[in-house]
C-alpha cells in the first residue's frame, strides 16, 4: 500500500498525479518493488516510485531492440514530428512538470519552469537538423557519398541536478538519427522522467523509448549489455570510470560528461560593480549543483577586497528556501550524501580560509546550505581542489596573471572556464590558453542547442549539443561507386 498520495496534488493551479509507472516496449509499467523519493527541503519522502528489477531492464533493452529496424527506417519526416509533438506534450504539461521537479530535486519553482521550457525547446531544436548525406566527389572516376546511419539501442543516463533537461541533451538527438532508447534517471529524481514517461508513451512507438528507474543499481546492465550500442552519460568522473569500463567489452560508442571544477579568472582591469552578478550567478546557480558552473574564481589583488564586497552583498540578498515557494530564490542541496559531501568540504575550508558570509542551515530538516564566500584559501584545501557541487565558491587572489592561468589549468578537470575583463581581446588571449571544452569571456554558463558542449581531460570526452553532438549518435558511412557506372545506374 502506498503510504503516500497518489490522488491529484496542486501544481500551479492545476493537478498533478504522482507517476508510478516505468514505460517498457510502450506500456506503463510497475517496478518489481517500490523506492520512497525525499523531498530535499524536507528532508521527507513525498511519493513512491518504481523500481525496475535487473529483468525488467533486460526487457526494456529487447524492446528497443526489437523496435529499433521500423524506427530507423521510419521517414525523417515522421522522426521531426515525434520529437515536436514530444515537445507540444512537454509545454503542455509543463505546470505540472515543473511543480514535480521542484517537489523531488529541490530547486525554486521558477527555475524549475525554466528547464521544462528548455527542454521543450531542445526537443524542438533538434527536430529541425538537417541529417542528408553529404558528396565527397562526384567524377568519372567515382561518385563518393557520406551517409549517417543510426548506432542501435542508446542507454541515456541522466543525473539529478538537471533531470530533464541534461535527458533532453541527449533523447532529440538519439531519436532523430533513428536509434531507440532506454533512460535511467538518477535514484533520487525519477518522478518527472516517469511523468515524461507517461506523456510520450503514446507519441512514441512502442520500444523505441523507454524509462526504467533503479536505486542506483542497475546502471552496469545497461553499460555493459551486448545489446546498447551507444552509452549517452552525465555524472560524476568517478561513475565516468565504471561506465568506460563496462563499455570497453564490447567496444559500445560513449559519451561522457563528467565533473568539472571551473575556474573563472577575474583580471586586473575588470569593474567589480559589472561583472560579480554574472559571476555569482554562475557560480550560484542551482545551489551550485552544475558541473559546469564557477567552482574556482581567481581574482587579481588589486580587486581582491571590492570583488569580495561586491559577491557577500548578493550573497545576503539570497532568499534559501523550499523552491514551492515563489519567494524562493536558492533551494537545498539535492540528497543528504551531498549534503554531507559540502559540509566536510566547508569544514575543511573553515580551517584553511575565511568564511565572510554563508554557511550550513543548523535549524532545518531540509539540506540546505546558504550561499558561502570563502576569502584567503589557496590551492590545498578542498574546496579549491575538489569539485565542490554546492554553494560554496572559494575566491584566490593572484598578482601574476601567468601563473593564475598555471593554477587555473592544474586540475584534472577541463570541462568549462571564464575570463572577466574589460579588454575582450587581452581575454580572448587568456582564454585562448585555458585548458577545458568551453570558456566564456565577461559571462559563463551560456549554453544553447545549436553550441557544442565538450570536455577535455577527466571532465569526459565526446560531444553534446549542436552538429557535432548530433552527430556522436551515428555510425559514418560511405557508399563508394564506381565512376563509369553511375550513368548504367540511372539509364
Amino acid at each position: 500500500m502506498n503510504p503516500y498520495p497518489t490522488t491529484p496534488l496542486k501544481a500551479n493551479g492545476g493537478s498533478t498525479v504522482l507517476p508510478d509507472c516505468m514505460l517498457v516496449d510502450g506500456a506503463l509499467v510497475k517496478g518489481a518493488t517500490t523506492m520512497d523519493v525525499v523531498n530535499p527541503a524536507t528532508g521527507v519522502a513525498f511519493a513512491v516510485a518504481p523500481r525496475a528489477s535487473a529483468h525488467q531492464v533486460e526487457q526494456a533493452i529487447a524492446s528497443a531492440k526489437a523496435a529499433l529496424e521500423n524506427w530507423s527506417r521510419s521517414d525523417l519526416a515522421h522522426r521531426r514530428s515525434v520529437l515536436r509533438d514530444i515537445a507540444d506534450a512537454v509545454e503542455t504539461n509543463a505546470g505540472g512538470l515543473a511543480w514535480l521537479l521542484t517537489q523531488e530535486q529541490g530547486k525554486p519553482i521558477a527555475d524549475a519552469m525554466r528547464e521544462v521550457q528548455g527542454t521543450a525547446t531542445f526537443f524542438r531544436h533538434v527536430a529541425d537538423a538537417e541529417l542528408g548525406p553529404v558528396s565527397l566527389e562526384h567524377s568519372g572516376v567515382r561518385q563518393v557519398e557520406l551517409h549517417r546511419r543510426p548506432l542501435g539501442v542508446v542507454a541515456v543516463i541522466v543525473p539529478w541536478n538537471f533531470p530533464l533537461l541534461l535527458m533532453a541533451f541527449k533523447v532529440p538527438g538519439a531519436l532523430l538519427t533513428g536509434n531507440t532508447v532506454v533512460i535511467k534517471p538518477a535514484a533520487t529524481t525519477p518522478l518527472t522522467a516517469l511523468m515524461f514517461a507517461r506523456l510520450v508513451a503514446s507519441i512514441v512507438p512502442a520500444g523505441v523509448l523507454n524509462v526504467i528507474t533503479d536505486g542506483n543499481d542497475l546502471g552496469s546492465i545497461l553499460t555493459s549489455h551486448p545489446d546498447v550500442a551507444k552509452v549517452s552519460f552525465t555524472g560524476s568522473t568517478a561513475t565516468g570510470y565504471s561506465v568506460m569500463a563496462n563499455a570497453a567489452k564490447t567496444l559500445k560508442r560513449v559519451t561522457l560528461e563528467l565533473g568539472g571544477n571551473d575556474p573563472a579568472i577575474v583580471l586586473d582591469d575588470a569593474v567589480p560593480a559589472d561583472i560579480a552578478q554574472g559571476i555569482f550567478r554562475a557560480a550560484f546557480f542551482n545551489a551550485g549543483q552544475a558541473c559546469i558552473a564557477i567552482k574556482r574564481l581567481y581574482v587579481h589583488a588589486s580587486l581582491y577586497e571590492e570583488l569580495c564586497a561586491e559577491l557577500v552583498s548578493l550573497a545576503t540578498g539570497v532568499t534559501v528556501g523550499e523552491g514551492a515557494d515563489s519567494r524562493t530564490t536558492m533551494g537545498p542541496l539535492q540528497n543528504r550524501t551531498q549534503y554531507e559531501k559540502v559540509k566536510g568540504i566547508l569544514a575543511d575550508a573553515a580551517t584553511k580560509g575565511r568564511i565572510v558570509t554563508g554557511g550550513q542551515i543548523d535549524d532545518s530538516a531540509g539540506y540546505f546550505i546558504r550561499p558561502t564566500i570563502v576569502a584567503d584559501i589557496e590551492e590545498g584545501a578542498r574546496l579549491v581542489d575538489e569539485e565542490q557541487f554546492g554553494p560554496v565558491l572559494p575566491l584566490i587572489r593572484y598578482t601574476d596573471l601567468d601563473d593564475a592561468i598555471r593554477r587555473a589549468n592544474a586540475s584534472e578537470y577541463g570541462l568549462g572556464a571564464s575570463v572577466w575583463s574589460s579588454d575582450v581581446g587581452r581575454a580572448r588571449e587568456v582564454a585562448q590558453r585555458l585548458v577545458c571544452g568551453s570558456v566564456w569571456i565577461n559571462q559563463h554558463l551560456d549554453l544553447a542547442p545549436h553550441i557544442p558542449q565538450a570536455g577535455a581531460k577527466q571532465s569526459g570526452f565526446g560531444v553534446e549539443l549542436g552538429g557535432e553532438g548530433l552527430l556522436e549518435f551515428t555510425q559514418i558511412q560511405v557508399v563508394n561507386i564506381r565512376g563509369d557506372t553511375v550513368q548504367e545506374e540511372r539509364n
